[in-house]
């Protein structure tokens, strides 16, 4: 007869996982002896050695009783459910897997690979961290709205960036993202930008957006941008001065009456 710590040495356990498949009702507890010890005797082992097998399987604890009182073909069974079952969670972990790589790639967490490559653009053409951050949670943004469209964007994006005179542009408003409202190079900013804004609206003229923004996106882009750019309010007031309105879908403004 075995103590239960010799019977856990036999079935390879610990004394507390034999307390505990006691809990469950896996393993009958035998009754004390006159020295006050539970005694087991060589079926307690075999029973635990099965409990145990069962259980290093991947059967929850719940069903290992009714694999135990099971005959061959509720056996065989139970055994494919539960096989199922596991093929299922190694697939969603397959998937928190890919998951986690992506946590580790950094942009590619949220964004498509379009996107990133754009990204990675802007970083070797020397744009500022900061500016790629607040372009990196734009394109986020945009990304999980209208997930369809931004290979469309993107397209446009690339050839809008490897353009000299709007990159200029975008690096000139990259280096004063930290500038006060008041900086005296803000009025400067805003003629180009509003010219280069009167000149891309002439040459689009006529073109139908086929990718409309929702204005609830544009509103939330803006607003994006303005917490971004210390001088981001100032810039629009000068734009309007200049007869155009908003950041991400720039508009005339229309002429007073």
């Amino acid at each position: 007869m075995l103590t239960i710590s010799q019977l856990a040495a036999y079935a390879g356990v610990t004394v507390r996982t034999v307390r505990h498949y006691h809990a469950k009702g896996l393993l009958p507890e035998p009754e004390r002896d006159h020295s006050g010890y539970r005694r087991y005797d060589a079926a307690a082992v075999v029973q635990l050695v099965r409990i145990r097998t069962l259980a290093d399987a991947g059967v929850p604890l719940s069903r290992v009783h009714e694999l135990l009182e099971a005959d061959d073909t509720e056996f065989a069974a139970a055994v494919e459910q539960i096989d199922r079952r596991l093929r299922a969670e190694i697939r969603e972990l397959q998937r928190h897997r890919e998951r986690i790589a992506k946590l580790a790639a950094g942009d590619s967490l949220a964004l498509p690979p379009e996107a990133v490559a754009y990204i990675d653009r802007m970083r070797e053409l020397g744009f500022p961290e900061r500016v790629i951050e607040v372009e990196r949670d734009s394109w986020i943004l945009i990304a999980a709205q209208m997930p369809d469209e931004v290979a469309a964007f993107m397209e446009i994006k690339q050839t809008q960036i490897e353009h000299e005179v709007l990159r200029r542009l975008y690096l000139d408003i990259g280096d004063l993202v930290d500038c006060a409202p008041d900086d005296p190079r803000l009025p400067a900013l805003a003629d180009r930008v509003a010219a280069f804004i009167e000149a891309a609206s002439a040459e689009a003229e006529g073109i139908e957006d086929v990718h409309p923004v929702s204005d609830d996106l544009i509103a939330l882009l803006d607003a994006a941008f303005i917490e971004s750019f210390a001088c981001a309010g100032r810039l629009l007031e000068l734009l309007e001065e200049r007869g155009w309105t908003g950041w991400t879908d720039i508009r005339r403004l229309e002429p007073a009456v």
